[in-house]
């Protein structure tokens, strides 16, 4: 960890990707591609989950205008289709812009159609007009408690959150890689070694919001050209990929340049959650989310956690400080 810096007038923007994979166009395009692959895809990466869109990102701009108004703009990144914000206030609207992935894809369009997140976070930061300082959210992360800049930046240095960890025996470990659950790990592997650091201790990050520096991205993707440009390349997740956010990270803390929060203030609601244990269960984690301590939310399928918590939305309104948004 290194001392916070001072605080700075320099804006922070949000950047949020969404994805809406229920349209038949999302659909058929993702037919079409995955019959092209002419390999055998990795389960993480064709789970239709993946893409499904139930409302989240309502809830994820309502937290944001609730728990952290001094966010400068915030940028959607999509394909083609785009969100609905009609629910929302004129003046979150206001500030609120879309991107499509062309946009950002340039010389890489070709690339286009991607269902790849890990393509697509390999170039927010080349969002024209995006702030040198900005907090990435996927559309299911949301705020829950009233949030300050210093809790994301301190200075010009990134509020990172994860831990350090030994992630070595997963290199040999027999049927590990085609876990779904171990996907995200060897993504963090790959990041961690481009950046010179081995499995045995790398800082893992953890499914949350992740502040980063656009000039941080822009020269790793100069200094890692090729590996940038593979990442990119692939339609569909492979694990010969990296995590951006895990490369910027790893390279900020190797270079003294962020500081890492000690105190876990997240709660991760799993896909799946509570399926075939009592409700009961399910709803004591989701009351964690209403501890003041919590400040960030992530549920990763809200249509599955609605099997379990038929009201979940109203309880996820409630801890967002905003309106129940009804079932898409």
């Amino acid at each position: 960890m290194t001392h916070p810096r001072p605080e700075t007038d320099a804006p922070i923007d949000a950047v949020i990707t969404w994805v809406d994979g229920n349209t038949l166009r999302h659909r058929r395009a993702r037919e079409h591609y995955m019959a092209q692959a002419g390999v055998e895809l990795h389960e993480n990466a064709v789970n239709p989950h993946r893409w499904a869109s139930s409302g989240e990102i309502l809830y994820c701009l309502q937290s944001i205008e609730n728990f952290a108004p001094w966010m400068r703009k915030l940028w959607i990144v999509v394909d083609h289709e785009v969100p609905d914000l009609s629910p929302l206030s004129a003046e979150l609207r206001a500030k609120t812009e879309i991107v499509l992935h062309k946009d950002i894809f340039r010389e890489f369009n070709s690339d286009l159609p991607t269902f790849n997140s890990l393509a697509i976070e390999s170039l927010l930061w080349r969002i024209d007009g995006l702030s040198e300082r900005f907090v990435y959210f996927n559309d299911d992360v949301f705020l829950t408690e009233p949030l300050q800049q210093a809790e994301v930046f301190q200075g010009d240095l990134p509020v990172l959150r994860g831990s350090w960890v030994d992630y070595s025996a997963l290199l040999d470990a027999p049927g590990v890689r085609a876990d779904p659950a171990k996907f995200n790990h060897f993504m963090q592997i790959n990041a961690a070694q481009m950046a010179g650091v081995t499995a045995r201790r790398m800082f893992a990050t953890d499914h949350v919001v992740h502040p980063m520096c656009r000039t941080v991205m822009a020269r790793l993707f100069d200094h890692h050209a090729e590996a940038f440009s593979a990442n990119v390349k692939h339609r569909f997740r492979d694990l010969s990929q990296f995590l951006p956010q895990g490369l910027h990270n790893q390279t900020c803390l190797a270079e003294n340049a962020a500081v890492i929060n000690a105190v876990k203030d997240h709660l991760h609601v799993e896909s799946g959650q509570g399926i075939g244990e009592p409700a009961e269960k399910t709803w004591a984690l989701l009351n964690r989310a209403r501890r003041p301590d919590v400040k960030f939310l992530c549920v990763n399928d809200l249509t599955q956690l609605e099997l379990v918590v038929p009201n979940a939305r109203v309880w996820l309104s409630d801890v967002v400080g905003g309106f129940p948004v009804l079932a898409q």
